[in-house]
């Protein structure tokens, strides 16, 4: 089933963000090459697709894990939850319509 990960990056972490990127694109190539990852990407902070020192407000993962436990634990694995980035994670159960 796909699964919504949903992040809200606490205040003034753009420099934890950064430093932790490598770390988190790899877990994010390794569901794209398992074929489980849907989408994936930042919520820049303002109307801009490079926010600049702005940064950004959250992230947005949809991904297919076998159950939500196995998307929760994945989540709070995140290397921007570790660093501090994320000030909080939900997970909810995802159904795609569209595209078909």
């Amino acid at each position: 089933m796909l699964y919504a990960i949903m992040a809200q990056d606490a205040p003034g972490t753009l420099d934890r963000r950064l430093a932790a990127r490598p770390e988190h694109l790899a877990r994010l190539q390794a569901l794209q090459d398992a074929g489980r990852l849907k989408l994936a990407g930042p919520f820049p902070a303002i109307d801009s697709v490079d926010p600049g020192p702005a940064g950004f407000s959250g992230s947005l993962i949809v991904a297919e894990f076998p159950s939500l436990a196995d998307a929760r634990s994945w989540a709070d694995a995140d290397p921007y939850f570790a660093a501090g980035v994320y000030a909080g994670v939900e997970v909810k159960p995802f159904r795609q319509v569209f595209p078909a």
